[in-house]
């Protein structure tokens, strides 16, 4: 069996992807590293409402939970402070 190409770019991943492709042999994820982020801690955070009925507007227009939707902020802006430093 001949084996596919590598999608060149993304718009060519997601097209193929989106045909219904088998997009396995078009990954390369060899150098792929796996995150293991180690103990969870529990954090508690006291905002005020307007804060929170933004945050959920934010969330239900996206389709995410708020806890994803914080998580998701904080990594990014850690990732960006550190990129700074």
């Amino acid at each position: 069996m001949k084996k596919k190409a590598f999608a060149k770019t993304s718009d060519e991943f997601d097209r193929r992807f989106d045909g219904g492709e088998d997009i396995h042999e078009l990954t390369d994820i060899s150098k792929v590293k796996i995150a293991r982020p180690g103990r969870k801690v529990r954090l508690t955070l006291d905002v005020s409402e307007a804060l929170v009925r933004d945050l959920d507007d934010i969330r239900n227009r996206i389709g995410v939970d708020r806890s994803a939707l914080i998580k998701i902020w904080l990594h990014e802006r850690i990732k960006q402070e550190i990129a700074i430093s």
